[in-house]
């Protein structure tokens, strides 16, 4: 819910380079987190 209010608010109006960076910086370390998760998943489905 918050990543998707957050992306609707960027597209309305621009954001602070620096506030854009933090959003990606924070996509980029979810996207991290989750692809650990998909390789520890296949590992213990093996």
């Amino acid at each position: 819910m918050k990543m998707s209010s957050a992306s609707m608010g960027g597209s309305k109006r621009r954001l602070p380079s620096r506030r854009l960076g933090g959003v990606l910086r924070e996509q980029r370390a979810k996207l991290y987190i989750i692809r650990r998760c998909v390789v520890m998943l296949l590992c213990w489905h093996e």
